[in-house]
């Protein structure tokens, strides 16, 4: 008797994990890792060389906080029922802001002088952030026209800032926030990991995530119950430009090179990929930070699987198309709801008062 309450415990734990939304993505992650480390003996090695944590996984982590600071404003964004195309105009912005000042200051190697670049840089974010919630919450516009908005001109503000340019200079305490350690751990991490942290207690141990979640389900049904929602909305676009300003200068300080045309091509996708990935849907409503932190890491790993596995150039976005399709499909509802993963709640009275309910809807 005990024995078979412990096989149905254990089912039921197992069919709770199976059913969970992040239950495909992690496993997609740890297979892409066990198959990197089978191909490459040593992926998984991390190793402590003066202090500081050095191996491919510890790479992989570093350079997953720039999807992870973009993926994060825009989770806010997507539970609102909105999008966001500017953020990787907005990272060059950024980026060119602050290496102009650092350049001009002629004293680049002075602490000051590259905390005032970077609060000046993400100033200058919170700005474009503030526009574009302006645009869309003040005025109305339908957030994929207003963000392109900035889509299209933003590199063309950021060209104005380097005069057209590629900006070099030179500054070991703003080159820091890109490729230093703090207690042997790279500095990009711990901003992610701080960002992550203060931006998961605002949303879910205060009640804005509630708001935020209500907002992109029914916009007008939470203005009627008295909600906000133009506020939060333009809020929202804020976090996300500020976010995406310092994406931009996480991802350029090691280089220290500002170039207006390249930098943050094509990141607004890769931001809403990982959102998507970490089972946020883009028609508003329930969104996951954790969700989004697990697509950040597979989207940095499937760019080096690529190398790894010693894939064509030109077959790398192929490659990252099918892995994040299969996941997508993998943890779709419908799909669950299908091969009986997911359990459909039955209303009392059978199928005939579901029928009645559907009818009614």
């Amino acid at each position: 008797m005990m024995t078979g309450t412990v096989q149905t415990s254990g089912l039921a734990w197992l069919t709770r994990v199976t059913r969970h939304h992040l239950f495909w993505p992690v496993l997609a992650l740890v297979a892409l890792w066990v198959a990197c480390g089978i191909v490459s003996p040593g992926f998984l090695d991390i190793k402590v060389v003066d202090g500081h944590l050095f191996g491919q996984l510890v790479d992989i982590t570093r350079n997953s906080v720039t999807f992870l600071l973009l993926a994060l404003g825009m989770c806010l964004v997507i539970a609102t029922g909105g999008i966001d195309l500017s953020v990787g105009a907005v990272m060059a912005i950024s980026l060119s802001v602050a290496l102009t000042y650092i350049d001009s200051s002629g004293n680049g190697e002075n602490a000051t002088v590259a905390l005032s670049a970077i609060a000046i840089a993400l100033a200058v974010a919170a700005v474009v952030g503030a526009f574009n919630g302006f645009l869309v919450a003040g005025l109305g516009i339908q957030p994929f026209i207003a963000t392109m908005i900035i889509l299209v001109a933003g590199r063309g503000i950021a060209l104005a800032f380097t005069s057209g340019q590629i900006t070099t200079t030179h500054s070991a305490p703003f080159k820091s926030i890109g490729s230093g350690f703090v207690l042997g751990i790279p500095t990009p991490v711990v901003i992610g990991a701080v960002v992550f942290a203060v931006v998961a207690v605002v949303v879910r141990r205060t009640a804005l995530g509630m708001l935020l979640e209500s907002i992109g389900i029914n916009r007008t049904a939470s203005h009627m119950a008295g909600v906000r929602s133009r506020n939060i909305t333009w809020l929202v676009y804020v976090i996300c430009g500020v976010l995406a300003g310092l994406a931009g200068l996480v991802y350029g300080a090691p280089t220290m090179a500002a170039d207006a045309n390249n930098i943050g091509q094509l990141m607004e996708l890769n931001a809403i990929m990982a959102v998507v990935i970490g089972g946020t849907k883009l028609d508003g409503g329930k969104f996951s930070l954790a969700g989004t932190i697990v697509g950040a890491l597979i989207l940095t790993t499937l760019d080096r699987a690529v190398i790894i596995f010693h894939l064509p150039s030109e077959s790398k976005d192929l490659f990252k198309a099918i892995v994040v399709i299969a996941i997508c499909i993998a943890g779709s509802e419908r799909l669950r709801e299908l091969s009986g993963l997911r359990r459909v709640p039955r209303l009392p009275g059978g199928p005939t008062a579901a029928k009645k309910v559907e009818v009614a809807a």
